[in-house]
């Protein structure tokens, strides 16, 4: 196995800080879908922003609280990805981040 790649289910975020642990200790790198991982000490993560998603979630509410039906409404999701980095992870794997991808990244973790 070469990476690992976790999705956002609740079960896998409940034990973030397990799984980012036992990536490090067998030397995985690792994708994640949310930042609370790579806090943790997972490698990166790319996923939608959460930000995002309440911004959609809150002029929903909005709408609907100012009398529109809510079968009515048309379906949104939230359209910015966000990436971040933990770098310290990427030294402890032997991993050399390239450049593109810092420059790329929302958020650096060092």
């Amino acid at each position: 196995m070469g990476g690992l790649v976790l999705g956002g289910d609740t079960f896998f975020t409940g034990h973030r800080e397990q799984l980012a642990a036992l990536a490090a200790r067998y030397s995985t790198p690792a994708i994640y879908q949310t930042r609370e991982f790579v806090t943790a000490g997972g490698l990166m993560a790319y996923g939608g922003s959460r930000t995002d998603a309440y911004r959609v979630a809150a002029a929903y509410t909005a709408r609907i609280l100012k009398g529109e039906k809510p079968s009515e409404l048309p379906v949104q999701r939230a359209t910015k990805v966000e990436l971040i980095l933990n770098l310290k992870t990427a030294k402890a794997l032997g991993l050399v981040v390239p450049q593109s991808l810092l420059v790329a990244a929302d958020e650096v973790i060092e």
